[in-house]
C-alpha cells in the first residue's frame, strides 16, 4: 500500500527529502507544513489541519531548535505514524519518551556505501587508534541564502559545529562503540559572522578502539572527510570526500572506489523505513544518547 507522507519545513534539507521521496514507488502523496509560497505540492496551512489528513510517514526537516515542538504535538496528537526527525534529535537534551508512534533520526551517513562497507570489513576488529576529520567552508553550504543568516550561525536555532556535524558522532559509535572523553576542546576561531563554535577538538577512546582523536570545523575551505583506523590487523584510510578506501590487512594493500551521488544515502534511509527494515536505522534511543553525548562535550 502506498503512502501519505508529510514534510514539516520546506528548506534545503526539506526540499532535498521531497525530491527523494517523489520518485519512490511507495508514496502516494507528499504535504508539505510551511509558510512558503509557490510549493510544488499539497501545501498544509497548521498543525491542526495534519490530523485531517491520511499521513503515515512524517519527516521533521524544520531548524533544530523547533524539533521538539513538532514531535512533542505528534507523539501527544497522532498513533502508529513512523516519524524520521532530522539530525540533531534536539537543540539539547531532553527527558522525553515515545510511546504512540516510531521515530528514528536522519544519520543518513549510516547508508553511506563507504560507511556501510566499513561495517563488514572491520567485523570485529579491535584499533590502536583512530584519527577522524571533517571540515568544510560554511558559507558555500547553501547557494539560496547567506550563511550569517543560516540556521548554523545561531546558537537559538541550534547551529554550531556540535550539532551540525554530529554526523561523525552517530557514525563513531555505530562503527566503533561508545564514546569515552578524555579532552575536549569546543571553541569558535575563525572570523565567520557566527555566534555558534565553529570547531572542535576531542580525544578519547571507544569500545574497539584505545585512542579516538576527531576534529570538526565550519572554516576549511579545503573540504576534507576522513577517517584513519590503525589496528593489529588492519589499518583503514579513507575519503568519504573522494570515495575511497585504502585497506591493509596482513601487508596486502587493497584501494577500493565507489561511485554514488549525493541523494543515495537519504534514498536508502527512507527505503529502508518504509520497508520497516529498521537494524541500521538511528533509533530514537540512538538520537537521544546522542544528545547526552553532546551535553557531555558541551559541559567538559
Amino acid at each position: 500500500m502506498k503512502k501519505n507522507v508529510l514534510i514539516v519545513g520546506y528548506g534545503s534539507i526539506g526540499r532535498r527529502h521531497a525530491k527523494i521521496l517523489k520518485k519512490l514507488k511507495q508514496i502516494d502523496n507528499i504535504f508539505i507544513l510551511s509558510k512558503q509560497n509557490n510549493i510544488p505540492f499539497k501545501k498544509v496551512s497548521s498543525l491542526q489541519n495534519v490530523e485531517k489528513l491520511n499521513i503515515d510517514y512524517i519527516i521533521i526537516s524544520s531548524e533544530t531548535s523547533k524539533h521538539f515542538y513538532y514531535l512533542n504535538f505528534f507523539e501527544k496528537n497522532l498513533k502508529n505514524k513512523l516519524i524520521l526527525v532530522e539530525k540533531p534529535l534536539f537543540e539539547k537534551y531532553r527527558k522525553f519518551r515515545i510511546i504512540n508512534n516510531k521515530v528514528f533520526v536522519g544519520y543518513n551517513m549510516r547508508f553511506n556505501p563507504i560507511i556501510f562497507l566499513i561495517k563488514k570489513i572491520i567485523n570485529k576488529e579491535k584499533f590502536w587508534s583512530i584519527n577522524i576529520t571533517c571540515g568544510s567552508y560554511l558559507p558555500m553550504w547553501r547557494k539560496n541564502i547567506d550563511y550569517k543568516n543560516s540556521s548554523s550561525a545561531k546558537r537559538k536555532t541550534g547551529g554550531g559545529v556540535l550539532l551540525d556535524l554530529s554526523h561523525e558522532l552517530d557514525y563513531i559509535q555505530w562503527l566503533f562503540g561508545k564514546i569515552k572523553l578524555d579532552y575536549v576542546y569546543l571553541n569558535k576561531l575563525s572570523d565567520l559572522k557566527i555566534s555558534t563554535e565553529d570547531f572542535l577538538s576531542l580525544s578519547g577512546k571507544t569500545k574497539r578502539s584505545k585512542r579516538l582523536q576527531l576534529e570538526l570545523n565550519y572554516f576549511s575551505k579545503n573540504t576534507t572527510r576522513r577517517i584513519i583506523a590503525d589496528g593489529k590487523n588492519l589499518s583503514l584510510n579513507i575519503d568519504l570526500i573522494e570515495k575511497k578506501i585504502d585497506i591493509i590487512n596482513k601487508n596486502k594493500h587493497q584501494t577500493i572506489y565507489k561511485k554514488f551521488d549525493r541523494d543515495l544515502s537519504y534514498k536508502m534511509q527512507h527505503l529502508s523505513l518504509l520497508n520497516g527494515n529498521f537494524k541500521d536505522c538511528c533509533s530514537f534511543k540512538d538520537g537521544l544518547n546522542l544528545m547526552k553525548l553532546i551535553e557531555k562535550i558541551r559541559n567538559f
